[in-house]
């Protein structure tokens, strides 16, 4: 079966499991287990005859063994019994709960769609990708929210195109999500070298290295990770927070898409029993500035985990580019200490998670110097008169070609602008550092292009995509209000 008809199969039959109230983050949680479960009985059998790492009474034939209400009993205490092992099977099982609720239908997922395939002898390409399509239509729910951690595949897709990763290169994701960038880098080595046998024992052991906050999108990241045939028995995902502490480790490339959204807090109850919000500013030697903000601690603790000339390309949101205070240190300390070459503008509509204006920062960690790195920034705008939405007119990789070619990932060094008094559209131009710094809070919040939405009534977008950058516009600006009423001390509600 093709990715797609499996994908088509499994979710045909959660559109059932929703008329019991089951979700769609649920039903792909549910399918995670009974998935590992199916897979390690797979790999005792001939020709793996490899041991269970699945404790023995709490495997798959147990489960096939029962039905009804036996059979709800037995898969919750298997939940609950291995989510208390270490390891692989905590990281997979640690407080998984059942969601069914018709033995009926658990029976018939265990049966009828999963125990007629066999998972293991699928190649790793047709049942990885199978599972990345249900995380893409999980992602589509948006009232669950599991889109901030699914980045779309063709903005990976071309970010990795131009990051070229090499064999026997590290490629970290401190944020990983669902596991999307590191899947795109093993899959960019695998396809553009030929790899002797320790190139590609360490591309699956070694190559890459993750962290993820939130358990339960880690809990997809390692099966996504395993699917895919990477990690080997140890995946290389730790389930925590990255931004705590320097890990030690260093790589020479880190793709990521940190999560947007609001400044940590910690509500406390103060002497007169009021809560009061307390934000969590994260204070570390090797940060150049202490803030609240998580994306510019996520710039800086990408230029931690750096090797020296190691390279980033990091999506942040556009507060990042314009933001004052910490915001402005951070960028002159970034155009000083790194080589920041190059700025992609990204259009609205690309996320799934609504009101997201973002941006791919690229930039090379480097020695100490008198002198600034950063010589030119090359900016591509994929953003002004672009309108892309997630459902009528979606990102292909094919709308970033034109930023992968003018790139120049064989030699950056020689890139040639389309921008120019004759070509006032061009959207690849180059800003001089001098420039740059010169700017109001060394803002790199740059565009040239003129609107034509705002010229020509004739050219305005479709009514639908206007209400969504209004909505976007209002968004940020409530977001931008609110940072500036905590920082004063007010506390704010949540509408």
């Amino acid at each position: 079966m093709t990715p797609a008809a499996i994908v088509q199969k499994l979710w045909n039959y959660c559109n059932v499991l929703r008329d019991d109230g089951m979700s769609y983050g649920d039903y792909v949680e549910q399918l995670t287990f009974l998935l590992f479960l199916k897979m390690a009985d797979e790999r005792t059998k001939k020709p793996y005859c490899q041991p269970s790492p699945v404790l023995a009474g709490y495997d798959w034939p147990s489960l096939l063994k029962k039905d009804g209400d036996d059979l709800f009993d037995h898969y919750r205490h298997t939940l609950e019994k291995l989510g208390q092992e270490k390891g692989l099977l905590g990281l997979i099982f640690g407080r998984a709960q059942n969601k069914f609720q018709d033995p009926a239908k658990l029976r018939r997922l265990l049966v009828d769609l999963l125990d007629k395939e066999n998972w293991s002898i699928m190649s790793a390409d047709v049942k990885g990708d199978a599972y990345e399509g249900l995380l893409e239509k999980n992602a589509q729910d948006t009232k669950s929210g599991a889109g901030q951690y699914f980045t779309p595949r063709p903005l990976i897709q071309a970010m990795v195109d131009v990051m070229a990763p090499r064999p026997r290169e590290t490629v970290c994701d401190p944020a990983c999500g669902t596991g999307g960038f590191l899947l795109a880098a093993h899959d960019y080595v695998t396809r553009h070298h030929k790899l002797d046998r320790e190139e590609k024992l360490f591309l699956d052991t070694k190559a890459l290295r993750a962290w993820e906050l939130v358990h339960a999108t880690a809990r997809l990241c390692a099966m996504n990770l395993m699917l895919h045939g990477i990690g080997g028995e140890k995946l290389p995902l730790t389930v925590g927070d990255s931004l705590a502490a320097d890990p030690g480790e260093r790589f020479e490339m880190i793709l990521t898409n940190p999560p947007f959204g609001k400044k940590s807090s910690t509500t406390i109850i103060g002497p007169d029993g009021k809560a009061y919000a307390e934000k969590e500013t994260i204070e570390r030697d090797d940060f150049w500035a202490t803030t609240s903000n998580k994306q510019l601690n996520f710039m800086q603790h990408i230029k931690t985990l750096l090797k020296q000339h190691g390279r980033a390309a990091v999506v942040v949101p556009d507060n990042v580019l314009f933001e004052g205070g910490a915001g402005e240190t951070i960028r002159k300390k970034l155009l000083f200490e790194c080589d920041v070459h190059t700025l992609l503008r990204l259009p609205t509509g690309l996320f799934y998670a609504q009101g997201v204006k973002a941006n791919v920062i690229f930039f090379d960690k480097k020695p100490a110097s008198e002198t600034p790195w950063t010589k030119k920034l090359w900016i591509y705008d994929l953003r002004t008169n672009l309108h892309f939405t997630l459902k009528t007119n979606p990102l292909q990789r094919r709308d970033l070609d034109e930023f992968v070619e003018l790139y120049n990932p064989v030699n950056r060094h020689e890139r040639i602008a389309s921008w120019s008094d004759e070509n006032p559209s061009g959207r690849w131009r180059s800003y001089d550092y001098s420039d740059l710094v010169a700017r109001d809070k060394a803002s790199l919040d740059i565009f040239w292009l003129r609107d034509e939405s705002l010229e020509n009534s004739d050219n305005l977008p479709e009514p639908g995509v206007i209400a969504r950058d209004m909505v976007a516009d209002l968004e940020s600006a409530l977001e931008q209000l609110k940072l500036i009423a905590e920082d004063l001390g007010e506390e704010v509600l949540d509408i």
